[in-house]
């Protein structure tokens, strides 16, 4: 997930806080919809795997 497509420094706190809130809700609405299709369920997102490259996790 790149910041500087969801937030940037003209917005306010509350809409940065708003749009990572929505960023997150979509990620963890994505991996839900992943695991429904493996017949899996999905545990919650850890917003720290969205800030760390795929190669170094």
């Amino acid at each position: 997930m790149n910041a500087n497509q969801i937030i940037s420094d003209e917005m306010t706190l509350e809409e940065k806080l708003a749009a990572i809130d929505k960023a997150m809700a979509a990620a963890q609405a994505l991996a839900d919809e992943d695991a429904k299709s493996k017949g899996t369920i999905s545990a919650p997102i850890d917003p720290a795997s969205l800030t760390i490259c795929d190669g170094c996790e």
